[in-house]
């Protein structure tokens, strides 16, 4: 087939700002935002009775040539089980779908979702007269089912950009109890949200995809979504959803490594590569720093530089 897309670029997904797409007033404010993504919503941000309204305000919103600081622009779609996912799609492709770098499915299940949105995608691109494959799938899991499957999740369409971690329904579907989305539940000793998160995380990786987490929604609580998004960045989470412009300036500097580790990661990569070579002595192993380095010790480094790139 012609005008087909068969490799997904490299995106930075550090903060990623949800914007409610019945918003004028929001999406207006985040085109100015200085946020790596973002995404317009027509899911749980939009009241039912405005869903299909909103389509077309993002369209709208797509085609202003005013655009966004923000390099990357997506828009999430409702999930299967409502009557609007396949719309979503051909109506938001079809009117704009020139501007829209990836879709978000959310409560995502199961494989079959995938391959769905993947073939109604690959016929709005059509329709549109667009390259086929060129929008990309970010990826919602949400709930116990998904956890289950989410290794064949990542692995049902080469669009997949990256798997993202949905706090609020996982909670939720649990019966977790506790009110604050992305807080861990008062009385639990530990980290409620590791065996998720960590399963998110092989996952995405196994299939060389982002792995996202989800929102903090206590705004004001500038400490808390600290706490958040330190917790995940430390797990290797390439980035974070914000929603609000005071948790932007945090969660970018989060999620890009520190310069003093950038520095020694290219020492070590540097060195590595001296002490492996015949003219360094071919050695398997070296001292960086007084810690020891080898292949395992550069692989960390090099996925240190390629998160700095």
């Amino acid at each position: 087939m012609d005008n087909v897309v068969t490799s997904r670029p490299i995106r930075a997904r550090r903060t990623i700002l949800a914007v409610p797409g019945s918003s004028e007033r929001f999406i207006a404010k985040s085109r100015t935002m200085d946020v790596d993504a973002l995404f317009l919503d027509l899911e749980d941000a939009v009241a039912p009775p405005v869903k299909e309204a909103s389509r077309q305000s993002i369209v709208d919103a797509l085609n202003d040539p005013q655009g966004w600081r923000a390099p990357t622009v997506t828009y999430r779609v409702n999930d299967w089980s409502t009557p609007w996912t396949t719309m979503d799609v051909m109506e938001v492709v079809g009117g704009a779908g020139a501007h829209v770098d990836c879709v978000v499915l959310p409560k995502v299940t199961g494989a079959d979702q995938v391959k769905a949105l993947d073939l109604v995608l690959t016929q709005a691109e059509q329709a549109a007269g667009l390259p086929v494959g060129r929008i990309g799938l970010e990826l919602q899991i949400e709930e116990a089912r998904g956890l289950l499957h989410v290794a064949e999740i990542a692995a049902a369409s080469p669009r997949t950009e990256s798997l993202v971690y949905g706090p609020g329904d996982w909670m939720a579907s649990m019966g977790m109890q506790t009110l604050n989305v992305g807080s861990q539940p008062p009385g639990y000793v530990g980290d409620a949200f590791h065996h998720v998160q960590m399963t998110i995380l092989v996952a995405a990786r196994a299939h060389g995809l982002q792995a996202i987490d989800g929102p903090f929604v206590g705004i004001r609580d500038l400490e808390g979504f600290r706490t958040s998004a330190s917790s995940s960045a430390a797990l290797g989470y390439d980035g974070k959803w914000v929603l609000h412009p005071s948790q932007v300036e945090a969660g970018m500097e989060i999620f890009t490594p520190p310069a003093t580790d950038v520095e020694r990661a290219r020492r070590i990569v540097e060195a590595y590569q001296h002490a492996t070579a015949e003219a360094g002595g071919a050695v398997g192993a070296i001292v960086v720093d007084d810690e020891m380095v080898d292949g395992a010790g550069l692989a960390v480094a090099r996925a240190t530089l390629a998160k700095a790139r």
